[in-house]
């Protein structure tokens, strides 16, 4: 079993299912010991111009999100404690990149993770983004924009699913493996234990080609390099996906050497032994 989940979505983010305090109370029942919600802020989406899959623009209510998490955090205890995040799509583009300081400063969020989802204008998920691109060059871009994702002007907690662009890559082997691009991942992960920042392990690694995002090569590095700050993520966006594959993500870390989680909380670093 697994204590901690910290990024999930609830129908506060536009591709959540379920309500937040369903998320909330399902994560309670599960026996977790740390909750964690990180709704979408995709502000890089607005900068680009670019619209979700349905063809709706990018919203997100932030004063009703984080005053309903608020009055849910009245009901933490037990040994249970439920923490309001924000997850941010990295941008360079200096106007959204305000919006999400401006977000910081007027909700106080609890966590923030910090993710890269889109790369050379396209969402990394969808078909457009790998037009006439070969792995090496869609992959290698990604990496170089999780690398420049590192220096946002926002003081994130959480480095999100590395390895998304792969999620759903068109290629026969679409595993983003750590031999392949060891120069990038180095600088990556040396620059966030350089940073104090905490690394993801992110079960929702869908048709990824590996369990988990980043997988066992690259934590096995991470750890090499002398990071030990990581984290579960189950990516879940209803109820019934809380904390899944959680059992297999511990049993694989302690596999590596590690032997707790971090859990950002507020400006700390909470440790949870696996």
């Amino acid at each position: 079993m697994i204590l901690v989940d910290m990024h999930t979505h609830s129908t506060y983010s536009a591709d959540g299912e379920s309500p937040l305090a369903d998320m909330v109370g399902a994560a309670r029942s599960l026996g977790l010991k740390y909750f964690g919600t990180a709704e979408h802020f995709d502000f890089d989406y607005t900068a680009l111009g670019l619209r979700y899959e349905d063809g709706s623009l990018p919203h997100t209510d932030a004063a009703g999100y984080f005053s309903a998490a608020r009055a849910l955090q009245g009901r933490n205890g037990g040994g249970f404690e439920y923490l309001a995040g924000c997850e941010f799509g990295y941008t360079d583009d200096a106007a959204a990149c305000e919006r999400y300081v401006a977000v910081v400063a007027e909700y106080s969020p609890d966590f923030i993770v910090n993710s890269v989802h889109t790369c050379d204008g396209a969402d990394s998920w969808y078909a457009s983004y790998f037009n006439g691109r070969d792995k090496q060059s869609a992959y290698s871009s990604y990496l170089k924009r999780v690398k420049r994702s590192l220096s946002a002007p926002y003081d994130y907690d959480i480095v999100a699913h590395i390895g998304y662009v792969s999620r759903n890559a068109p290629y026969p082997d679409p595993k983003l493996r750590y031999a392949e691009f060891k120069d990038l991942y180095d600088d990556i992960l040396s620059e966030i234990i350089a940073r104090g920042k905490i690394l993801e392990v992110n079960s929702s690694s869908r048709g990824a080609g590996s369990s988990f995002l980043p997988d066992a090569d690259v934590l096995a590095a991470y750890r090499a390099l002398g990071g030990r700050k990581v984290c579960f993520a189950s990516d879940a966006h209803s109820v019934g996906r809380i904390a899944l594959n959680g059992a297999e993500a511990a049993a694989l870390l302690k596999s590596l050497g590690f032997e707790y989680l971090t859990v950002p909380c507020r400006g700390r670093h909470i440790e949870v032994e696996i």
